[in-house]
């Protein structure tokens, strides 16, 4: 995993506008729809349906790659703290109206880790995306302007 390099497109996204619509924000595998950046920087192949230990292997090392991530990245904007994913869900469920990122990221992952970027009005949050067998799982980074729930 490159971290340089996942550590300046977060970065990048921190500074750069928001689109307005749906639609790539144009950075590499980052893509982004009004208020927010979503960048997918690094996803498994072939675990679609797949065998659920050799899921929980990738998984557990998306994970830690997350984490080392995050312990980078704090040392440039601070310690991170823990959204339970699973509550924004909940609320989703129950019809809350919940802004996006966060619905999105609650139908993907079951944490974020999440810190505000101070004097940028934008939020980071890193996450495994996993909660769907059907799909690849993902490591993903938001930038956005709106709080989370």
């Amino acid at each position: 995993m490159d971290f340089a390099r996942h550590i300046a497109l977060i970065t990048e996204l921190c500074s750069r506008p928001f689109p307005a619509g749906h639609g790539p924000s144009g950075v590499g595998s980052a893509g982004g729809a009004g208020g927010h950046h979503l960048a997918v920087l690094r996803t498994s192949h072939g675990l679609r349906g797949g065998d659920p230990a050799e899921r929980a292997v990738t998984v557990e090392q998306y994970e830690k790659e997350r984490d080392a991530l995050d312990a980078l990245l704090a040392e440039r904007w601070g310690e991170s703290e823990i959204l339970n994913l699973q509550t924004v869900l909940l609320r989703t469920e129950r019809a809350e109206e919940i802004p996006e990122p966060w619905a999105g990221l609650s139908a993907r992952a079951r944490v974020a880790y999440l810190r505000e970027v101070t004097g940028t009005g934008r939020w980071v949050a890193l996450a495994v995306a996993d909660r769907d067998p059907a799909d690849e799982v993902s490591l993903l980074a938001a930038v956005t302007q709106t709080a989370p729930p």
